[in-house]
């Protein structure tokens, strides 16, 4: 099978394409090829680890030690980035009953990753499901990860039908399927703060409300927030407390030591929460987010599209900070499947 491989950090030069051997489902796995791919913030993030600095890493230090063993000190340990896909299961192990062959899936890899390639093997019950019949294999490629993790941040906010809810970093993966989620799923009022360039997707997904930060501080406004999420910890509880309701939650999808102090403080002396959350990725949510999809509760935005030889370019792209919705990368197969 073809993959592209990084076996050096750097520049997103350091793929190569190679042929490598087509893995053989163990008793309890499928293999699925693979039709399409994203490239994500993580994927950005791992192919040059050697130089993100614990500073530069937007969790506490030791979760950064953590992701320096798992992806390696020097080098990678990890040959094969992707960590999201849709494809078609061409095999399956002796034990496997969820899946045939033939079997049109989407899915999550976790920090295993491995979905720049034409094929890739998983257990049965990893984050894996039948793709949404509404949705081709490069847009339900897009979806698993931000939902997955949107989903999990706002049930531990708690969100309630009615409430005000502002998602500060919108047009983001996680941050575009927040604004869904919680638009359409749980029934908020929904305010998306982006840059200029995310405006129009923002909208076009359901946000009640669109702030353009190069032009407008929302804490200046004079509105007040149910709930502000802040996806990549562009802002502070002290910059935003005076914009959340007196019992007002502020939602830290990415945070650090100081922001862990602040939620134990919160809970013990003040009505309004700082909430650092965690998500645990499951395949029973990955199965409401299909369904969620095929409500036409959630869709996916796609930038650009490039094909497997492509991935330095669309990861120079995606680096260059002017990609609005995900960027895709087409393996083979039928995309409009």
């Amino acid at each position: 099978m073809r993959a592209m491989v990084y076996t050096n950090y750097g520049s997103p030069e350091v793929f190569q394409l190679r042929e490598m051997e087509k893995p053989n489902p163990k008793e309890k796995e499928i293999v699925v090829k693979i039709h399409a791919t994203q490239v994500g913030y993580g994927d950005v993030i791992a192919r040059n680890f050697k130089k993100i600095s614990p500073r530069q890493f937007n969790m506490p230090f030791l979760f950064w030690i953590f992701a320096k063993i798992c992806f390696g000190v020097r080098n990678p340990k990890i040959a094969i980035l992707g960590s999201q896909f849709a494809g078609e299961i061409e095999a399956i192990g002796s034990k496997v009953q969820s899946f045939r062959p033939g079997d049109q899936v989407f899915g999550y890899l976790g920090q295993s990753m491995g979905a720049y390639a034409e094929y890739v093997c998983m257990a049965e019950d990893g984050i894996v499901t039948i793709k949404p019949a509404n949705m081709t294999y490069a847009e339900a490629s897009a979806v698993p990860y931000g939902a997955l993790v949107a989903l999990n941040l706002l049930r531990k906010a708690n969100v309630q039908r009615g409430q005000k809810v502002l998602i500060n970093g919108a047009s983001g993966g996680i941050g575009s399927a927040a604004v869904q989620l919680a638009k359409f799923h749980f029934g908020a009022e929904v305010t998306g703060v982006c840059s200029t360039l995310g405006l129009q997707l923002v909208k076009s997904i359901g946000a009640d409300k669109v702030i353009d930060y190069t032009k407008e501080d929302f804490t200046l406004n004079g509105e007040v927030y149910d709930l502000i999420v802040d996806i990549l910890g562009k802002s502070t509880f002290s910059y935003c407390k005076n914009s959340l309701k007196k019992d007002g939650r502020y939602l830290l999808a990415s945070f650090k030591v100081k922001e862990l102090i602040q939620m134990l403080w919160t809970k013990v002396a003040g009505k309004k929460k700082v909430i650092c959350a965690l998500a645990l990725e499951k395949s029973e949510d990955l199965i409401l987010i299909k369904e969620l999809i095929e409500a036409g509760k959630i869709k996916s935005v796609i930038d650009r599209s490039y094909t497997l030889e492509q991935m330095s370019e669309a990861h120079t792209y995606v680096e260059s900070g002017h990609k609005k919705g995900s960027v895709v990368i087409t393996v083979g197969g039928n995309n409009k499947a």
